[in-house]
């Protein structure tokens, strides 16, 4: 298996490398992964299914989609063309005049096809959620759908099992997500944390006593569950961002909650340095934003499960949650609004997961399978 340690300075590798990467519609975790990856290998082909350039920073508007950019209602409505996105993907020509394939993956793209003598990495999001955990992710489908979903889902298990045996060396961006790799493809992976911009997060201000939540405003991320944990108790809740559950949210938040809708990078950044902790009781794959905020010296009540151990240090930069029980979760609110943690250390700490420190990791894993290629072909 591949490591992550000790990665070199950032020098020309001299090899060409392609980059895959599912869809390119939004800047969200997954894209700024596909960014640093382009960084870390200037003049990489990018691939995708399909492309919404406007709404990408500039050195990822060259992507090249397949054909399904050209289905109507596709870009702005990616997720329809879900069942078509294996044969997208198949469809394109072998990647033949590249030394390295780099796939950025959580659906199809590991399907991107090279010729057997050219290593694939695939870093790894988290192998397809909706597939793989059918019955937790069920909501994603309307309900007179779900029958069909549930067996079109176990023929995409099965494919994407496939697809997984022609990866060469396998990344995680995550602890949990490399235990699902080994669990749902038989592979060890390496774990290369996603990027965080602590040049940009890094303390400053006064820390005041407000809580702070940031994310979708959707099931998934339970907004509702920290809105409700703050009813009765005596500190205040800011809400940072937007979603199916806003208009239900603002109609049910208790006084002591303020919504605040969608913010900008500067906004946030001084909503993170000033909050008293950031409460993200989320199951995420890996959790920037608890970086995010860590980089700015804050620390997270975070729920024990997916990428959040390898951030969080319970007792030291926040407190873990083991369940999302509103019982428990208050009980961490009320320890955090009376303990002081160490600000500075909470900021070094997620050095770790710097941009830089991503790149050079990238760099290392690809360039020793780019070698372990050319001596396997020697």
């Amino acid at each position: 298996m591949l490591t992550a340690a000790a990665a070199p300075a950032e020098t020309d590798l001299g090899l060409r490398v392609a980059i895959a990467h599912e869809w390119l519609v939004r800047y969200a975790g997954s894209e700024r992964c596909v960014e640093q990856m382009l960084l870390a290998f200037p003049g990489a082909r990018l691939l995708t299914t399909v492309v919404d350039p406007t709404r990408l920073p500039d050195i990822m508007r060259s992507a090249e989609p397949s054909w399904l950019q050209r289905v109507p209602g596709g870009v702005t409505h990616h997720e329809w063309l879900l069942p078509l996105m294996p044969a997208a993907w198949r469809s394109l020509p072998p990647l033949a005049d590249v030394d390295v394939v780099v796939s950025s993956s959580h659906a199809c793209a590991k399907a991107v096809r090279r010729p057997p003598h050219i290593p694939h990495v695939c870093y790894c999001h988290t192998p397809m959620r909706y597939a793989w955990w059918f019955e937790e992710e069920a909501d994603r489908f309307p309900r007179s759908l779900r029958p069909a979903a549930r067996v079109g889902m176990a023929a995409f298990r099965r494919w994407d099992r496939s697809m997984a045996a022609g990866v060469t060396h396998f990344l995680a961006n995550s602890t949990a997500v490399a235990r699902r790799v080994e669990e749902c493809y038989g592979r060890q992976a390496t774990v290369v944390h996603p990027p965080v911009d602590t040049e940009f997060f890094h303390p400053g201000g006064v820390r005041g006593e407000e809580f702070l939540y940031v994310g979708r405003l959707n099931g998934y991320k339970r907004p509702e569950l920290v809105v409700e944990a703050f009813r009765g108790l005596p500190h205040r809740l800011t809400v940072v961002g937007a979603g199916q559950l806003e208009a239900q949210l603002r109609a049910a938040a208790p006084p002591n909650v303020t919504l605040v809708g969608e913010v900008d990078r500067d906004r946030l950044r001084d909503l993170f340095r000033t909050a008293r902790a950031l409460v993200f009781p989320v199951n995420e794959d890996f959790g920037i934003t608890i970086a995010e905020a860590q980089a700015c010296g804050t620390p997270v009540i975070a729920l024990a499960e997916g990428g959040a151990p390898d951030i969080v240090r319970d007792g030291e930069t926040g407190w873990l949650i083991r369940t999302q029980e509103l019982a428990e979760l208050r009980r961490a609110i009320r320890r955090a609004a009376v303990e002081d943690l160490d600000a500075d250390a909470i900021s070094c700490a997620a050095e770790r997961f710097s941009a830089a420190r991503c790149r050079r990791e990238l760099r290392r894993v690809v360039a020793e399978a780019a070698a372990y290629a050319s001596v396997r072909a020697a």
